[in-house]
């Protein structure tokens, strides 16, 4: 697997982060790559939207 995920709470935000193996042509592991995102307002409007969805 070239693919790790983890959801952290960091000071109130949280945090998506995704590790992704990088690869020559070869398939030879070349190092890593870090992709970090701050998913907090997203989060909001997933359960702002939740509410919507629940009123008559």
């Amino acid at each position: 697997m070239d693919v790790a995920e983890f959801r952290i709470n960091f000071r109130g935000r949280f945090i998506h982060i995704r590790y992704f193996a990088v690869r020559g042509e070869k398939g030879e592991y070349l190092g890593t790559l870090e992709v970090t995102q701050d998913v907090t307002e997203i989060r909001k409007l997933e359960g702002e939207r939740r509410l919507l969805d629940e009123e008559p």
